[in-house]
């Protein structure tokens, strides 16, 4: 029996048009309705995942190239996760939702209260995908802040937010109808904080927690993004090379900026994003993955419009068999977005083979990518979880039933039969599902 983990689903692309471009979208489902999602959560949480963290961009992207975010629905529309959380909590029993907030847009209080109120009304299944995004500043009268300044207001604004869930003591809620009292002032704390990005005033007007408070997820690599995890979040939203020296390497740099704080691997957990491909069998496989060495020119294009999107330059436009000038990005354009796609040597190199690069896929049974069975993906997390002391995995991909139904068929039955999947949750609401071993 492999050492048990957790596993959750991360909803790329966000609430927008799922399985648009896809043989899925034939289906019918109709994306702005909640039952194409109900029933995609209702399958998760009979899979035994502890959460779905929900993806978001709150802008469409910079003014001249709104084309480029919306022509694929790549980058939007989407509509607010937070919204859709009450719809899902209604059709599951013990998954854990996390829509994403963006530090520098919702104010401290208002978020604290919309937290509170659906950690209660969801059994304490909430929590929170904490993002420090500066793109969408403009559009509620904000000004961009550098990357290091963005963590700094996303530190201010969580401790904030924090210090609000706590402004009531423990004995402060009383619910004694034969005294009549309900609650005593005398245990409610008001304070004022005047920080360098927010004033805030307190207490909040919610009751406290009865399983603890929402949990915080975040994602970021960057030095400053492992900083913020190890001091102030329970997940840390993971994106490394997947093998097990990588993944040890990674936990213990998260662990490394925890030590300061205070704390330990048992407070948080570290859960690495990846998208199997599933095939029935090891000759499946091999097909898949030479195919992909030799991209279509419809390839090719569907994985320029993605990058794309996520870098607001048309790629499709520039020539093929010519290098990119770094000149086509803006100046708002992440230079590790940039890397992303061009890599070290990218300034040499044509298009066509970055892109080719791109849609090349791998074995998971080589360690090389995440094609494979059933039984060969067991194989990994098993190792990852014996050698490298892994947490878990979050599954990428739509939040559509097709997409859930074609990862998890055929791996959740050989997951759980390896005793690395859960059959029973222990209670307590997320916080409790994530913290149970």
């Amino acid at each position: 029996m492999g050492r048990l983990q957790h596993f959750g689903w991360f909803f790329s692309r966000g609430f927008g048009p799922q399985g648009w471009g896809h043989p899925a979208q034939d289906w019918d489902y109709r994306w702005t309705r909640p039952q194409l999602y109900q029933q995609a959560a209702r399958e998760l949480d009979q899979a035994g995942l502890d959460l779905v963290v929900m993806e978001d961009a709150l802008s469409l992207g910079d003014d001249d190239t709104l084309g480029l975010r919306v022509r694929s629905a790549y980058g939007g529309p989407k509509h607010d996760p937070l919204l859709l959380a009450p719809y899902l909590f209604e059709a599951t029993t013990n998954l854990g939702l996390v829509p994403t907030v963006n530090a520098g847009v919702t104010p401290p209080y208002l978020a604290a209260r919309q937290a509170a109120t659906l950690q209660h009304l969801s059994g304490s299944r909430f929590g929170i995908n904490l993002v420090t995004d500066v793109g969408s500043a403009r559009h509620v009268g904000l000004e961009p802040l550098p990357h290091g300044a963005a963590y700094d207001r996303a530190e201010e604004w969580i401790d904030v937010v924090r210090r609000l869930w706590h402004s009531w003591d423990e004995e402060a809620l009383i619910a004694d109808p034969v005294s009549g009292r309900f609650a005593d002032g005398d245990r409610i704390r008001p304070f004022r904080h005047a920080g360098e990005h927010f004033t805030v005033a307190g207490p909040l007007n919610a009751l406290p927690f009865e399983d603890g408070d929402p949990v915080v997820v975040s994602p970021g690599g960057s030095p400053r993004g492992l900083a913020f995890a190890g001091t102030r979040s329970d997940v840390q939203l993971a994106l490394a090379p997947l093998d097990a020296g990588s993944v040890r390497d990674y936990r213990e740099k998260v662990l490394d900026a925890a030590a300061p704080a205070g704390r330990k691997a048992g407070d948080l957990r570290v859960l690495f994003v990846v998208k199997p491909e599933i095939v029935p069998s090891a000759e499946e496989a091999d097909r898949v993955v030479h195919t992909s060495r030799h991209p279509s020119e419809a390839v090719l294009r569907q994985v320029a419009e993605g990058f794309s999107s996520d870098l607001e330059t048309d790629l499709t436009v520039l020539p093929l068999d010519a290098p990119v000038d770094p000149a086509v990005f803006g100046d708002h354009v992440s230079r590790g977005t940039i890397r992303g796609l061009l890599g070290d040597d990218g300034a040499s190199t044509p298009l066509r083979e970055v892109l080719t690069r791109k849609a090349r896929k791998g074995r998971v049974s080589e360690r090389a990518g995440f094609v494979g069975t059933a039984e060969e993906f067991a194989d990994f997390v098993e190792e990852l979880g014996e050698d490298a002391d892994n947490d878990g995995f979050l599954f990428s991909g739509d939040l559509h039933p097709v997409t859930v139904h074609r990862v998890l068929d055929e791996l959740v039955p050989v997951l759980r039969r390896r005793g690395v999947l859960r059959r029973e949750f222990g209670g307590g609401g997320l916080r409790g599902n994530l913290f149970d071993f």
